[in-house]
């Protein structure tokens, strides 16, 4: 059935139960909607934009920070049979401009932190029928919309309206719409760390699929309370939050990241589960051992699972983890936007014994490693990971010659590299693009990024190909020590030492790690500012 259903299910089932709960630390603000609520306001939004003429099948989009409008905003869309377009909240005036062209978006949903960029492009976006202001969620004396204030005082833009006109003039009934699983529902663009972002469709059969995945892998219950910290706009936090939505469990969206808002948030909501990304999780870990977080001080035996996606995990944090969290679950979760989301590979709450492999197919379904021309290699030889299940998107919107390459007979082509174990348990070596190739060896940065994790004064780390004369290219690594600690480079090559000599950094750069909202490294940040231009001249 359509997503949008177990809305309205839930709605009906505990019509007076909180369903959301909005932090926000920085003003130690706090506000919350029930089951009711939630389903009132999507129908609103759904009924105000079928007055202003969308229909099934055109594009809404949503540039919104994570805020209690969000979710509604985002059914609201749904309900109409209309696809939502989720942008990324880091994306320039420019992208902003070309991932609206390229959707062909017939009404703007947006919010306060945006006013500049939007001011910037706003004179080209004349396809664009109505926009709509979400002006609540924020902390107004952090955002400063005095401006926009003064322009729609004085030129009202045609078509436009504002979140709280919606919710007071539109009935809550909701919309005669008919709406099948093969409909298509949102657009997600991809996270771009490759290169320019595409716009992905999924339909309401790939959505509902990774409900009912995500609850079979980590039990949500009704009583259950996940706590939503990475963008809502990506198809990760948001499909997990999934699972609790088919149980009409409860989340909390926190607005700001720190160790103390976590862990506070963790203790005041009673929050059972919660996804973390790489960095956050070294920052508990960090403030737990230094002492700027002390566990006494919260209550966190109801804290279940702790797992983590979007990235690599090195194996030492899991450990780390552990010795301070020993009774907690853990899991590790892998997907992609094309893929709906994680879940098409993961570890499993049941087998903390492999931690460091990414796991086995997820619930429902399949997954290979392949060599270049599809066929799968023996265990233990690096391929290509390539899946097949419920959450396959539909496609590239627009693009049938990026859909072929990706798509083949109803298999999606990651770009990951990885092998498998005697067990059938994936490890995940790198992305293909990012295989550094050193005089025809295939040198994978997770192995050695992993490597240097497991330095007691090394926050994070990157590794990225140098050019090279003679070798073609070689392996340097970008690292982002802890604070107050101090290494050189010197040192670190030293460290490095027990890796194989083809394996090992050549140079190191200090410098902080840049990693995209969803917690993955930018890597063409790192090689247009270390390497453009550079060669190593040694080997």
């Amino acid at each position: 059935m359509p997503i949008t259903q177990l809305l309205s299910k839930n709605a009906q089932l505990y019509p007076k139960e909180v369903s959301l709960v909005e932090r926000q630390p920085m003003i130690d603000g706090r506000r919350e909607i029930t089951w009711l609520e939630f389903e009132n306001q999507s129908n609103k939004i759904a009924n105000a934009l079928m007055e202003y003429g969308v229909k099934k099948g055109d594009r809404v989009a949503l540039l919104l920070m994570n805020s209690l409008e969000w979710l509604p905003c985002y059914f609201g869309i749904l309900k109409t049979g209309a696809l939502a377009v989720p942008l990324n909240f880091r994306f320039t005036a420019n992208e902003i401009k070309r991932c609206l062209g390229v959707a062909e978006v017939k009404v703007f949903i947006y919010g306060p932190e945006f006013c500049d960029r939007v001011a910037q492009i706003k004179d080209k976006l004349d396809y664009i029928q109505k926009f709509i202001f979400v002006e609540q969620g924020f902390d107004a004396d952090r955002v400063d919309c005095s401006e926009l204030n003064k322009s729609i005082a004085s030129n009202r833009p045609e078509g436009y309206t504002t979140f709280a006109e919606i919710m007071e003039k539109y009935p809550s009934d909701g919309p005669d719409v008919q709406i099948t699983d093969d409909d298509d529902a949102a657009l997600y663009f991809t996270s771009g760390t490759t290169g320019t972002p595409k716009p992905i469709i999924l339909t309401h059969y790939n959505l509902m699929s990774a409900c009912i995945t995500e609850n079979k892998h980590h039990h949500q219950t009704h009583d259950d309370n996940f706590l939503c910290i990475p963008p809502l706009y990506h198809t990760g936090a948001k499909m997990h939050w999934f699972g609790n939505l088919l149980v009409g469990a409860r989340a909390v969206i926190l607005k700001g990241v720190s160790p103390k808002w976590i862990l506070e948030a963790v203790s005041q909501e009673r929050v059972t589960i919660v996804w973390l990304l790489v960095p956050w999780a070294q920052d508990i870990l960090d403030a737990i051992e230094s002492g700027e977080a002390n566990l006494k001080d919260y209550q966190l035996s109801q804290w279940r699972l702790m797992h983590i996606g979007a990235q690599p995990v090195p194996p030492s944090l899991i450990r780390r983890w552990k010795k301070y969290f020993p009774d907690q679950m853990y899991d590790t979760n892998y997907g992609l936007s094309e893929s709906t989301g994680p879940g098409c590979v993961h570890l499993g709450i049941e087998n903390t014994h492999k931690v460091g492999a990414i796991g086995v197919p997820g619930y429902g379904w399949q997954a290979m490693v392949v060599d270049d021309k599809g066929k799968p290699v023996p265990k233990g030889i690096v391929g290509e990971l390539i899946v097949k299940g419920p959450g396959v998107m539909k496609g590239y919107y627009g693009n049938p010659e990026a859909t072929a390459n990706v798509l083949k007979d109803g298999w999606l082509y990651t770009g990951d590299m990885a092998k498998m174990d005697r067990d059938g348990f994936i490890y995940l070596v790198d992305r293909k693009k990012d295989v550094v190739i050193s005089g025809g060896e295939n040198i994978f940065p997770v192995e050695i990024e992993n490597f240097l994790m497991t330095h007691d004064d090394i926050k994070d780390s990157a590794v990225i190909g140098m050019p090279d004369r003679r070798l073609g290219e070689v392996p340097v690594a970008v690292v982002e020590l802890k604070n107050g600690r101090n290494l050189t480079e010197e040192m670190i090559i030293d460290f490095c030492k027990a890796l194989p000599r083809y394996k090992r950094p050549r140079m190191i750069f200090f410098d902080k790690v840049p990693r995209n909202a969803t917690g993955k490294i930018e890597k063409p940040k790192l090689r247009e500012k270390w390497c453009k231009g550079r060669e190593v001249l040694y080997a």
